[in-house]
């Protein structure tokens, strides 16, 4: 995958009549760092590309098809079962849009003229009415995945939390407990058997989606100057770019 920088295209102009588009993991920059957000959509020099996780994606797309299944049927899967959550996989006009990472669910800010848009794994029915946001998870952990508490879960909340607010935002009654359905790999088998054994968890996340409304007015203000931000201490990327001057210099 090469690297290409700077891009002329997909980039913020002051006053443009065309509404910005604006994904869920571009608010997620914006959450990371200030500076790596403006240099990306406003100067056109975004971060390296990372690899794409094709074993997950391959996860993702076996389970959008096992839920598929009982979609079709309207009817329960056993992990909702096991864990007693009341609701079925949700059928909807919609679906395959808001599950696409080029369209989404998608909300347009006519004041601030972007669509804020992201893509779900899946969405869940309560017998209340409720939609239920759904995120894929995979990994490959020693231990049982129990609860979302390691730093890097921070990123996943608020991923919710979009998708969430997103939803809320096309005038949709959605529930604030949402789930991430862990598919946990056992990379401690004696061989590997041509096979992969996963333990599916299903955690339950109580969603705030208060905090996304200001978040979404500071990336506007912040693509609107013309001032680069300052570096944020914590980012790797500006870390790593400030090593690389001082070894220069």
């Amino acid at each position: 995958m090469s690297y290409n920088a700077p891009r002329t295209r997909n980039l913020y102009e002051p006053g443009a009549e065309k509404p910005f588009k604006v994904s869920r993991s571009k608010i997620e920059n914006f959450a990371n760092c200030k500076r790596c957000f403006y240099m990306d959509r406003r100067l056109g020099v975004g971060q390296p590309p990372s690899l794409p996780f094709t074993l997950n994606s391959a996860v993702d797309r076996l389970l959008k098809s096992e839920f598929d299944g009982y979609r079709a049927k309207g009817e329960r899967h056993p992990i909702m079962e096991e864990h007693g959550v009341d609701a079925v996989p949700a059928a909807h006009d919609e679906l395959e849009d808001w599950r696409n990472n080029f369209k989404g669910v998608q909300y347009h800010n006519e004041d601030l003229n972007m669509i804020f848009f992201g893509a779900i794994d899946d969405l869940w029915l309560s017998s209340s009415g409720e939609y239920i946001v759904v995120d894929y998870k995979a990994t490959a952990k020693k231990d049982e995945i129990t609860e979302l508490d390691q730093p890097w879960h921070e990123t996943f909340k608020r991923q919710m939390d979009i998708y969430q607010w997103l939803l809320k935002k096309n005038g949709h009654k959605v529930s604030n407990t949402g789930y991430i359905l862990y598919c946990n790999g056992n990379a401690y088998e004696e061989q590997f058997a041509s096979k992969i054994e996963f333990r599916m968890t299903l955690l339950p996340y109580e969603g705030d989606s208060s905090w996304v409304d200001d978040i979404t007015v500071r990336l506007y203000e912040c693509l609107n100057s013309d001032e680069l931000p300052e570096s944020e201490p914590y980012c790797d990327y500006c870390k790593y770019i400030g090593a690389v001057e001082e070894s220069i210099h």
